[in-house]
């Protein structure tokens, strides 16, 4: 792979090819590709498909942001000679990614078992809506339907207003994420073993496992958690309160920063106030102690009330929005906006790794390729000829 585009050195060396469509697959291999993985983008040829495959156009801030870092290969699956094609790029890569129902890898004859005997190394990651076996395995999956059957939906807006979906597609977003944490972990136990596996996860199982400790109150105590809107279901207060320009969140946890927080406010008379002397009463009096706070805070603004809680240490901040979040100093200090070249927006920016490798940090080097931008380029790579790959071309397999 040319150094000049590798995003990093962590994953030099390591080859993935990436089947993946739509949000969760693509966010796994994005994971590799920022981090020095020589990614193979398979897209099926303009001739047979030429709006694309299934997702977000190419167009779009969104299909920049999650394929940058990649070379794209044309190739039909569907056709014998790509698939043969495809399994001999298998025999020289490491992992294999994909998020097709179940059943169609079977299909493609693409499977684990078909892939591991090209190459017994291989690592396949298969993402799916609900798992790979069992009852719902071949419902199509989308993350919304993820966030309803996995308890999220229950659990957020206000109280009485019925069920909500977030703001992200979370089950996605961490289905991929925990998928790339999978294959980053096949990859250690193969320099152990030797050989490869099959690892798989799905958006159901993630976004149970995000319900965290809202999943642990039921499963440990009983208790079925509800919506608290804007409010923390278990630190209070903890929640949203107007300012006199806009609102604040605060996080008042625990006794000694309740202490710093009437302080703040100029209410020490509630330290000893017998509706909110402790946790147990504060809770109990939860919306009179919200209105009480909101009289206070609505005399100053956000800034004002920022500035002076940061000042005796007790946790806020302001409420952003996006054109806000990047604007701040300390999200510009974190440089999470990275500079990088695209073929529809020229000079622009994608949000980068969230993390910092000191000596091996992520970067983006290659634009998000145009559709089998780097077809002859893989393909030469290969051995094939230019004549075969005419050939191919010609026949709609590339």
């Amino acid at each position: 792979m040319d150094k000049d585009f590798m995003a990093s050195t962590v994953l030099s060396g390591i080859r993935v090819l990436d089947l993946t469509r739509v949000r969760s697959g693509p966010t796994a291999v994005r994971q590799l590709a920022d981090w020095g993985a020589d990614v193979i983008k398979i897209e099926i040829p303009v001739s047979l498909e030429a709006d694309g495959a299934l997702g977000a156009s190419r167009d779009s801030p969104d299909f920049q942001n999650l394929h940058r870092n990649k070379r794209s290969l044309t190739l039909n699956l569907k056709d014998e000679e790509g698939i043969s094609v495809f399994k001999k790029l298998v025999q020289n890569s490491d992992v294999v990614v994909e998020n097709y129902r179940p059943f169609v890898k079977e299909r493609l004859g693409i499977d684990y078992e078909s892939l591991k005997a090209c190459n017994p190394r291989i690592i396949l990651a298969s993402i799916s809506g609900f798992g790979q076996d069992g009852p719902y395995s071949k419902r199509p999956g989308f993350d919304q339907i993820a966030q309803g059957m996995g308890g999220l939906m229950s659990i957020t807006g206000e109280p009485g207003r019925g069920p909500m979906r977030v703001g992200i597609p979370i089950a996605d977003l961490t289905a991929g994420l925990f998928c790339a944490q999978g294959i980053l972990l096949a990859l250690i136990e193969r320099q152990q073993s030797g050989e490869g596996q099959w690892l798989h996860t799905s958006l159901l199982q993630a976004q149970v496992f995000m319900l965290d400790f809202q999943a642990a109150r039921w499963l440990c105590a009983g208790e079925i958690p509800g919506q608290a809107g804007n409010n923390h279901p278990t630190s209070i207060p903890t929640g949203v309160f107007k300012t006199a320009d806009g609102a604040i969140n605060l996080a008042v946890a625990g006794e000694t920063i309740w202490g710093r927080f009437v302080e703040t406010l100029g209410k020490e008379e509630w330290l000893k106030d017998p509706n909110f002397k402790d946790s147990a009463s504060r809770s109990e009096n939860r919306e009179l102690l919200n209105q009480e706070i909101e009289k206070v805070t609505l005399k100053k603004s956000t800034r004002e009330w920022v500035d002076l809680f940061e000042k005796r240490e007790v946790p806020c901040g302001p409420i952003y929005q996006i054109n806000e979040v990047f604007e701040d100093p300390q999200v510009q200090h974190l440089n999470i906006a990275q500079d990088a070249e695209s073929l529809n927006f020229g000079k622009t920016q994608l949000v980068g790794q969230p993390l910092n490798l000191t000596r091996t940090p992520s970067s983006i080097k290659r634009h998000p390729p145009a559709r089998g931008e780097h077809t002859d380029e893989i393909l030469t790579e290969l051995g094939l000829g230019v004549s075969e790959i005419d050939r191919l071309r010609s026949k709609n397999v590339v």
